[in-house]
């Protein structure tokens, strides 16, 4: 295996080489730290890196895992033991600066760990650094007006999505093997999908957001961006919040499940409407696929799917303003945020209490109504394209579709934003190419809070669906 496929391994590859003895965690981690210093100032997914702690952190796992077997200390603690991530830099990390991609927070150190990063670190993961964002994880393109835009591996003159853009270029350019990231209205699934990775969006209570900087209190998740699905399940594994009856997240890995165990439903509706020919042409290939190896496609009826719109922005733009206001940053410093933030902050002063209450109430119907459709179709997830469109250019604000122009924004956020707004799991994952050779993404929708049931349908999908290509750096 060389330097370079090393570093487009999977987690579960340089788990097994590192029980096998084959491979170092000092020299894993020395390998990322090289390629990140040489890539990153071409791409920009990484604000910090932490390459002392990482080292040390290396060092502590070699000890840990190689040690002789009877020598005090030796401990295997699990799949994600002396694994080399990334964190979204809107997670606190105790001593490190959190930056949350703004100049309000450029000097802001924790004094204490949230709660994933906690878990993560007692999973024995090394820490590389923290990754570029959307300003306050406020926006879908990573074009950082304080840190500069982080380009898309596969085309550097395009976005990489956002808000966990660095998260997932910095997976998709083989700079780390896993990242955390959070997701209001598709950040986690929009840049998955726009980088040809894996991310994952959790059921609501499912992973504790608690140490993490938030945008809505009521759509904000936390979750894993990774090369495989599998991956995904050990990185959720540590972090999810579930009772001791259901089995563990890893045990995906363990399984070959069948095809035609699964039956997934094909909205009528909204998903398909507003979709670019190429991302078309790739989710009805990928469908077609999934079909011919055993999977059941039913077309359904998803009430409400138009309302989730207005009402998502609603929320998010009233709850976003009104945690800046809080915290004494909005308007007190408003010369201090990018042009987009703080137009979207001043949007939320302009949400009535009486609209802001309604679309709580729309959500509610919205989270009966798509519980009541999905179980009487009797159907275990949705199949949807994550994103209508393909990574734009930076800077492009608005794209065609057919003959009309479409808000870029909008377009990002429109297949995305319902999983948030009912707290479903969601899952994207790369299913083909557009003619341009930039990655399409498929969007897996859970029908109920079933982490388990959805990475395994998710498994199936991408043995149907595996993709080959890396882009070239």
């Amino acid at each position: 295996m060389t330097d370079t496929d090393l570093a487009f391994a999977s987690i579960e590859e340089v788990a097994r080489l590192y029980r096998q003895r084959k491979l170092s965690p000092v020299e894993l981690t020395k390998l990322m730290l090289a390629r990140i210093e040489q890539l990153n100032p071409k791409i920009n997914a990484y604000i910090s890196v932490t390459a002392e702690l990482a080292i040390a952190q290396a060092k502590k796992t070699e000890s840990e895992l190689f040690g002789p077997r009877r020598r005090k200390g030796r401990r295997d603690r699990g799949p994600l033991h002396g694994i080399p991530m990334s964190l979204k830099d809107n997670i606190y990390t105790k001593g490190i600066r959190t930056t949350a991609g703004s100049k309000i927070l450029k000097d802001f150190i924790p004094q204490h760990d949230a709660e994933v990063w906690a878990r993560l670190q007692e999973a024995g993961a090394i820490l590389l650094g923290k990754t570029n964002l959307h300003e306050f994880a406020y926006g879908v393109t990573t074009n950082n007006p304080h840190y500069g835009p982080t380009r898309n591996p596969w085309d550097l003159a395009r976005i990489p999505g956002g808000s966990s853009g660095g998260s997932a270029a910095a997976l998709a350019a083989g700079l780390c093997y896993g990242s955390i990231g959070t997701d209001t209205g598709g950040s986690i699934r929009i840049p998955a999908s726009l980088c040809g990775i894996v991310g994952l969006k959790p059921g609501i209570d499912r992973v504790s957001a608690e140490g993490v900087v938030p945008l809505s209190s009521h759509l904000d998740f936390v979750g894993p961006l990774a090369r495989t699905v599998v991956d995904a399940a050990v990185l959720l594994d540590p972090i999810f919040v579930c009772g001791n009856a259901e089995p563990s997240l890893s045990s995906v890995r363990k399984l070959s499940p069948h095809a035609n165990k699964f039956r997934l439903g094909l909205p009528k509706e909204f998903f398909l409407d507003l979709v670019s020919d190429d991302v078309y042409i790739a989710f009805r290939e990928a469908v077609r696929s999934l079909q011919k190896h055993g999977l059941k496609i039913k077309e359904i009826s998803i009430p409400l799917l138009d309302e989730t719109e207005e009402a998502g922005n609603r929320i998010a733009w009233a709850e976003a303003t009104h945690y800046h206001q809080q915290a004494g940053w909005f308007p007190a410093h408003s010369a201090d945020y990018g042009e987009d933030v703080r137009a979207r902050l001043e949007m939320g002063t302009k949400i009535s209490a009486a609209d802001y209450l309604q679309a709580l109430v729309t959500r509610e119907k919205f989270i009966q109504q798509f519980h009541i459709a999905m179980t009487e179709a009797e159907v275990d997830a949705l199949v949807v394209p994550t994103t209508p469109i393909a990574a734009p250019l930076i800077g492009e604000e608005s794209t065609p579709i057919g003959k009309a122009n479409h808000p870029t924004r909008t377009l990002l956020l429109r297949l995305n934003r319902p999983a948030n707004l009912a707290g479903i799991p969601a899952i994207s994952l790369p299913c083909g190419f557009t003619a341009a050779g930039l990655p399409v993404g498929l969007q897996l929708i859970g029908a109920v809070t079933d982490e388990l049931r959805l990475l395994r349908i998710a498994q199936v999908a991408q043995a149907i669906m595996p993709v080959l290509r890396r882009p070239k750096l």
